[in-house]
């Protein structure tokens, strides 16, 4: 199983509480949450399925590198964390 987690600054905006699910990919992964949980998707993921600009997810601290299909690999254990990604000066 792994563990994803999203941070309180996402949940504001909706509900996404941290839940195990499982999945080799970050896509499988977050299709697994977002299953049931379309208003998430929406926030997190583009139309085409990328993450958003503003979005960012780590796997064991590491940030994902396909941003566009999310095929970065996924082991059993791991830690997923979904958060905004923050910029300007």
């Amino acid at each position: 199983m792994v563990r994803v987690n999203f941070t309180e600054n996402i949940q504001r905006h909706c509900a996404c509480p941290s839940t195990e699910v499982r999945g080799d990919t970050v896509r499988q992964v977050l299709d697994e949450v977002f299953a049931a949980n379309q208003k998430a998707r929406g926030y997190v993921l583009d139309d085409q399925g990328g993450l958003r600009r503003h979005m960012i997810v780590f796997v064991n601290g590491e940030t994902v590198r396909d941003r566009v299909k999310l095929t970065d690999r996924v082991s059993d254990g791991a830690e997923v964390y979904v958060m905004q990604a923050l910029s300007g000066g």
